[in-house]
């Protein structure tokens, strides 16, 4: 008998850490954006400055949260530190000057460990259990526990604690309310989450609504911002550049980021300020300079019409120049060259250019820009040469990205009335772009080959195009026109009669029709072909009339 109560004292006896360890267990409300409760769950300090853990289910689609520790004082959520779907852990800090935090074990506990589960405010009666089964997961090895433990109602989330007042794992949602087997998954695991460059991206943080924070590394944080302008709405962007300066005060890329947003808002002052702070805290000053350069270089090409007073395409190059300066670079030459094109200072971008020709920079993309410089010089020579050597940086075989300078090679040979070079290229091009050349493509080079003499090729890209597009009566009448050149007369008159039909307001299909009748002796319906087209306005039609009419 004396036994059995020594028995029961120690079963029923608490752990020392029990009164201190309460004071870290809080309960979570989450609310929709209209103030509607979400859900609720229970969670525990982990860190002296807000950090806490608990589910993360109540946290979907919430906008906003609050903690409520044992003391009833309520603290905000002030950001997501990270979350995980598929063990329902959320990690997030609260807004509080200091917390306190429970010990978190510094290894999965073992088999046969005796544990407790701590409720929110609960003192008294403190569930007590053993871990039956420690299964490991992930590349750190972190523990999921099966506990012989029966969870009182409301306790998912609570610390699952050892012996030693650590905790070591957070209760998850039993599979039935009462059985006598609880899980538990790594406290460690969770508290170990942490916010990285790319987390803007996580579709499971992506899911609430409440800012994520700022990851505490410098080039992680960078890498945050660079997603963000590209994934986050401009006021939240705003809010994430701002949280940026604030965490790295020294960093020159939050400034650069907030002008960028500063300059699409027309706040072009707020801007300068900043870029010109970004200049000052710089330690690579020639960077910084080179991105004020760019800014103030896309403000002027993009929004020109929008004039501010310190900002033109002179500061842009002025900014390059010092860039070049400080650090000589040719990325930073290339800047210049840019804005010399706007500047339409040709002859002096073609010297920038030319001298990059063996940089690091050489590409396709150098000799198409430079080659732009050469036609707005009207050096037709020089730009087909640069054309050439942009070609030239793709081997044969070419793949498709050669597709688009090879087709700028083709309509500078047309210019220049090189027709069957021009061919070439375009039949090149034609070969690399298979799926997605249009009827447009065949009459330019049905254009082409027409200037080359290459008839028949012409009337095949001709007949294309009009399969591609049955209903444009141009083709109809370049056709007619070819088959008028070539003497397939009978064919001329049925293509003639095909383009009336399609457009009998139109001058081109009386006029060729009635060309084709007069070559072939039917000069009576030729000649009124002919003075339809008159009618309908052909200044051609006149002198065919007369010389037809003899």
């Amino acid at each position: 008998m004396i036994g059995m109560l020594l028995m029961a004292a120690v079963v029923t006896a608490q752990p020392g850490w029990v009164k201190k360890a309460t004071k870290s267990v809080f309960t979570v409300k989450t609310f929709a954006a209209d103030g509607s409760l979400i859900g609720s769950t229970c969670g525990f300090f982990t860190g002296e400055q807000g950090e806490g853990v608990s589910s993360f289910s109540p946290f979907k689609g919430a906008s906003s949260a609050v903690v409520i520790d044992a003391q009833g004082k309520e603290m905000p959520v002030e950001c997501m530190l990270g979350a995980n779907d598929t063990y329902d852990v959320a990690k997030f800090r609260v807004a509080a000057k200091k917390t306190t935090p429970l010990t978190i074990a510094a290894a999965n506990a073992t088999e046969d460990t005796q544990v407790w589960l701590l409720p929110y405010r609960e003192t008294k009666d403190i569930p007590e259990g053993t871990i039956r089964k420690a299964e490991h997961f992930g590349s750190n090895g972190h523990a999921y526990y099966t506990v012989a433990l029966s969870m009182p109602e409301g306790t998912v989330s609570c610390p699952l604690i050892n012996t030693d007042g650590e905790v070591i794992g957070l209760m998850q949602q039993p599979y039935k309310q009462g059985d006598t087997l609880s899980y538990a998954v790594s406290a460690l695991f969770a508290d170990s989450m942490a916010i990285n460059g790319l987390s803007l991206n996580d579709p499971t943080l992506r899911s609430t609504l409440i800012k994520k924070d700022l990851p505490r590394d410098l080039d992680q944080a960078i890498l945050t911002l660079y997603v963000g302008q590209s994934s986050l709405d401009s006021a939240t962007f705003a809010h994430l550049t701002d949280d940026f300066i604030q965490r790295f005060p020294d960093a020159p890329d939050g400034y650069a980021y907030r002008a960028q947003n500063e300059v699409v808002a027309k706040d072009f002052n707020a801007a300068a300020r900043d870029m010109e702070q970004a200049i000052r805290v710089a330690t690579k000053k020639d960077e910084a300079h080179f991105n004020y350069s760019r800014l103030i270089y896309q403000k002027e090409i993009y929004m020109s019409q929008y004039p501010y007073d310190g900002w033109s395409l002179d500061k842009a190059l002025t900014e390059a120049q010092e860039a070049d300066r400080l650090q000589p670079m040719a990325i930073y030459r290339h800047q210049q060259a840019v804005i010399l094109f706007a500047q339409k200072k040709f002859t002096e971008s073609a010297e920038v250019y030319a001298s990059l020709s063996n940089s690091e920079l050489r590409s396709a993309e150098l000799f198409y820009e430079a080659s732009r410089c050469k036609a707005a010089l009207n050096d037709t020579l020089g730009q087909i040469a640069l054309l050439d050597s942009c070609v030239a940086m793709f081997s044969q075989p070419y793949l498709k990205e050669a597709a688009p300078y090879i087709l700028a090679r083709a309509q500078t040979l047309l210019d220049a009335r090189q027709y069957r070079k021009a061919v070439a290229d375009l039949n090149e091009y034609e070969k690399l772009m298979q799926a997605s050349v249009n009827d447009n493509f065949y009459y330019l080079r049905f254009q082409t080959e027409v200037g080359g003499r290459l008839y028949q090729q012409a009337l095949n890209d001709i007949d294309r195009a009009i399969q591609m597009d049955p209903e444009h009566e141009l083709y109809y009448a370049e056709k007619a026109s070819l088959l008028v050149r070539v003497g397939m007369n009978d064919e001329a008159i049925e293509t003639a009669k095909e383009c009336i039909r399609i457009a009998p307001e139109q001058s081109d299909g009386y006029l060729f029709l009635g060309v084709a009748q007069c070559i072939k002796g039917q000069k009576e319906e030729g000649i009124k072909n002919l003075q339809k087209a008159r009618e309908l306005g052909d200044s051609q039609a006149d002198g065919l009339i007369e010389k037809y009419s003899k």
